[in-house]
This record gives C-alpha cells, structure tokens and sequence, in this order.
C-alpha cells in the first residue's frame, strides 16, 4: 500500500494522540471509527487542518482508497489504524485522553438475530465515555431508524453523556454512500453527545 508508512500507527504499547502527527500539535484529536471508503474523512480533515484525525477500519480496500484521498488533497493531519476499535481503545489508548468521536454510518446489523453486534452497545458507550475528555464530544450519523432508536436509549441511559438529536451539521459531507441511503428514502439521523 503506498505512503502506507506516513499514515500508519502501529499498535505498540500506548498512543499519545497528541504526539502521533510528524509536523504539528493538533488543537484537538478525533477518533473517526469506521472510516469506510475514506470520502467524508478525507473531505474533514481538509476543511480542519488544525485537527488531527485519526482513523481507525479493519478493512484494507477503505484504508487504501483513504489514503490515496489524503494525498490527493495533500492531507498532513491523518494517521490511519488498521485494528479492531475494541482492541485501540482497551489496550492502547489511556483514558481521558480523546477530545472527540466520529461514527458515520455504522453497521446497522439489520437482522433481529444480529442486532447484538451493533456497535453502539452500553458497554461500548461506557467506553468511550472513559476514553474520551470532559467535555470530549461523540458524533453520529445513521441511516437506519431502528439503530437510531436504540442509539438515543443507550445514549439516555448513560449519565456521562448529554444531548441527542441534531440536524446535519454543515460540516458533515453526504457521501455516495449516504446518497444511496437518500435514494432509498432512508431517514438520516444525527446526534452530538458531550461527556460530562
């Protein structure tokens, strides 16, 4: 995968998200899970050049097309982690130390049977809640209303957290992905959710 070594973070003992970017000190670090194909991240983080953003998929193709947006657009303010985000956030990340979360779209898991592997669980929102600063914020999109309806009770159930539903954020570019969603008269869903 080429220019695979500037964005990578290897996964070796703990990440300090302030000191994972080679020629600047980040105002803030936001952790994006599930980056997919890399178009909204990629759009972000070059409308932010301040912000540093750190993607983490499993999924080699998104992290490959990522990377050639990021370079196209000359994007200095990424790094990439190709693991699980259970597996980051439990053995490599210190607590209180992320300003923020994005996670656009996550798999909704459709099937009743399935719908255990949502990643938007309690423990999951638990968490992150110990990962992230006070007043760190979490960013969500979904275009699957029963995801989003479990979401905002999982969200409600925890008192580290205020807030809820929001409109688009103008900062939140529709990707092809989202358009398709549209197309099918799938409601979009927002939410921001700040720690206490």
């Amino acid at each position: 995968m080429n220019h695979w070594n500037r964005y990578e973070i290897p996964l070796q003992g703990k990440i300090d998200p302030k000191n994972i970017f080679y020629s600047f000190t980040p105002k803030k670090v936001i952790f994006e899970i599930g980056s997919g194909m890399g178009e909204a991240t990629a759009k972000i983080a070059a409308a932010n050049p301040d912000i540093g953003y750190v993607a983490i998929e499993v999924h080699r193709p998104g992290i490959g097309a990522l990377i050639i947006r990021a370079e196209e657009l000359s994007i200095r303010n990424l790094r990439i982690i190709n693991a699980d985000i259970l597996d980051v956030l439990t053995d490599h990340v210190d607590d209180t130390s992320i300003d923020g979360f994005h996670i656009f779209f996550p798999d909704p898991w459709h099937k009743r049977k399935q719908n255990k592997r949502r990643l938007l669980q309690p423990d999951f929102i638990a968490l992150m809640s110990k990962k992230l600063k006070p007043g760190g914020e979490i960013s969500i999109a979904t275009d699957w209303l029963p995801y989003a309806q479990e979401i905002e009770r999982n969200f409600a159930a925890n008192p580290d957290f205020a807030g809820g539903v929001i409109n688009r954020p103008d900062w939140r570019p529709i990707t092809k992905f989202e358009g398709k969603g549209i197309s099918k008269e799938h409601v979009v869903t927002d939410f921001r959710y700040r720690k206490l």
